[in-house]
């Protein structure tokens, strides 16, 4: 899906990283996380790599625009947890928010617990070049707001009800877990492509899905809205029609909602809305690997070596 023609890098693709240390216990350089943010220079061009040691971050989080090439990172999910309670307009509402471009999330629990009343975002990523690894991304309504950008989300774990994984970034989902709350049609995907033009869509390769009760694998944000689901096991929680064309029924001649090989309960074909695709391995084999999210140009490995940088205050 996604153009290799113009991509310009300003620091390698591996080496040394400046490193912080986030510390409840003060025994890092900083004891909340976007203090440990606020800290890097605007316009930066070094890896900075934030670890953040266990602890309850009760915080409201931005990464600002001008402040590229960061990592944050917990040692485990289940430890490392970043928590806060808000709603309002999805724009508004997230725990994290991140617009900065090459940023990577590893080991994070990010949750809203809001809860069930209204649009309460955990994540939102409004920026190009953004990958999450092994994180938890928890909320009820529009958990994942995956807006704009080419994104790459692996084994991670993400958790709602409605519209849950919404936006119109070109992501690409590999071993995720998607677990549903929604205990009738609630929608896994809002994806919001508009015209035939844009190089968007959402992709699930390898994933889970299970849920509570029932649930539906999407629904039209926008007229051109795409989803494919490869390689993925359905639970008997997804309901046999699979999709829903949110009451516009112009929209199924526009929508591109395909299966491939997927597999479970809630994988059969039969009673699925006549709109959806079961995919050929032709037509399934562009969204098969990372080079529909270009990812080969700039998806990056942990850094091989640390340094201090740039003053920072706290201990080093």
């Amino acid at each position: 899906m996604a153009s290799s023609s113009a991509l310009v890098r300003a620091v390698p693709l591996i080496g040394s990283a400046v490193l912080l240390r986030v510390d409840q216990s003060g025994k890092g350089n900083f004891t909340k996380i976007q203090d440990a943010i606020n800290a890097v220079p605007s316009n930066n061009k070094e890896l900075v790599y934030i670890l953040v040691k266990p602890g309850i971050y009760k915080e409201k989080i931005t990464v600002p625009a001008d402040k590229p090439f960061i990592t944050i990172s917990g040692t485990k999910p289940s430890v490392t947890i970043i928590t806060w309670n808000d709603s309002g307009e999805i724009f508004d509402s997230p725990t994290f928010s991140v617009l900065a471009s090459d940023f990577v999330g590893r080991y994070l629990t990010i949750q809203n617990t809001y809860g069930s009343s209204g649009k309460a975002v955990a994540l939102r990523v409004s920026a190009d070049r953004a990958a999450f690894y092994g994180c938890r991304i928890l909320s009820v309504q529009d958990t994942l707001l995956d807006d704009t950008g080419r994104h790459y989300y692996s084994n991670c774990y993400i958790e709602g009800a409605t519209d849950f994984i919404c936006g119109n970034a070109a992501s690409l989902f590999e071993k995720c877990h998607i677990h549903s709350l929604a205990e009738g049609t609630g929608s896994i995907t809002a994806q919001r492509r508009e015209s035939p033009s844009e190089d968007t869509g959402f992709v699930f390769l390898g994933c889970t899905i299970s849920g509570v009760r029932t649930a539906l694998l999407g629904r039209p944000w926008g007229a051109y809205s795409r989803v494919i689901f490869a390689f993925t096991y359905m639970s008997n929680a997804i309901l046999p029609q699979g999709w829903d064309d949110w009451g516009s029924s112009s929209t199924h001649s526009t929508v591109y909602y395909g299966q491939y090989k997927c597999y479970g309960p809630g994988a059969v074909m039969s009673k699925r809305v006549q709109y959806s695709r079961n995919l050929t391995s032709l037509e399934a084999e562009p969204f098969l690997t990372k080079d529909l999210i270009d990812g080969k140009a700039w998806i990056r490995p942990v850094p091989t070596s640390f340094r201090n940088a740039f003053n920072v205050g706290g201990k080093n």
